[in-house]
C-alpha cells in the first residue's frame, strides 16, 4: 500500500525542515524500490514472494495450517480472547525468527511491538532454550519498543 501525505502536512510537523522531508522521501523510496505507484508486475510479485521466508511458530500443526509459518514481510494479525496464547505466540516468533532457514527461522532479528505491556524477557529466556539459543545473545537481538494509543505516551 502508498500512503502519500502532502509536503505542506509533512512541513507542519515540529522539527521536520524541506531538506529532512525531502530525505525522508528519498528513504522511502529507496524502501520501495522507487516506484511511488502500488502497481506491479506479476513477475515483480513472483520474485517478491520468492523471499518470503516461513517463520516457524514451534508447533508443527499451527504452521501447516499457516501454510508453512507466519510469512516475513507481511503483517499476521492474531486475535482472541484473554489467555488464548497470543502473547506466548508473539515470545515464540520473537525466538524462532532467529533460528536457522533450516530449523524454520529466518537468522535475523525482530522488533517487538508492545501493546499491552506483556513483554518478559525471562519466557525469552525459556523458549530460547526450548530451542538450543543462547538467551542473552537472543534477548540482545529483540528490539522491544512500547506502544501506546494516541495521545497516551508516558511523561519522559
Amino acid at each position: 500500500m502508498v500512503c502519500k501525505v502532502p509536503l505542506k502536512v509533512l512541513l507542519a510537523i515540529k522539527g521536520f525542515s524541506e531538506a529532512k522531508v525531502e530525505k525522508i522521501r528519498s528513504s522511502a523510496r529507496k524502501l520501495t524500490g522507487g516506484t511511488s505507484h502500488p502497481f506491479r508486475t506479476g513477475t515483480e510479485v513472483r520474485e517478491q514472494r520468492k523471499r518470503c521466508i516461513k517463520i516457524t511458530t514451534g508447533a508443527k500443526t499451527f504452521d501447516a495450517i499457516l501454510g508453512g509459518g507466519v510469512e516475513s514481510g507481511s503483517i499476521t494479525e492474531a486475535y482472541g480472547e484473554f489467555r488464548t496464547g497470543k502473547t506466548q505466540l508473539s515470545h515464540t516468533l520473537a525466538v524462532t525468527c532467529q533460528l536457522g532457514f533450516d530449523q524454520g527461522g529466518g537468522q535475523g532479528k525482530c522488533i517487538y511491538l508492545d501493546t499491552e505491556g506483556n513483554f518478559r524477557p525471562e519466557r525469552i529466556e525459556k523458549i530460547a532454550e526450548r530451542f538450543g539459543l543462547d538467551a542473552d545473545a537472543t534477548l540482545d537481538n529483540i528490539i522491544v519498543a512500547r506502544a501506546y494509543a494516541s495521545g497516551t505516551y508516558p511523561e519522559t
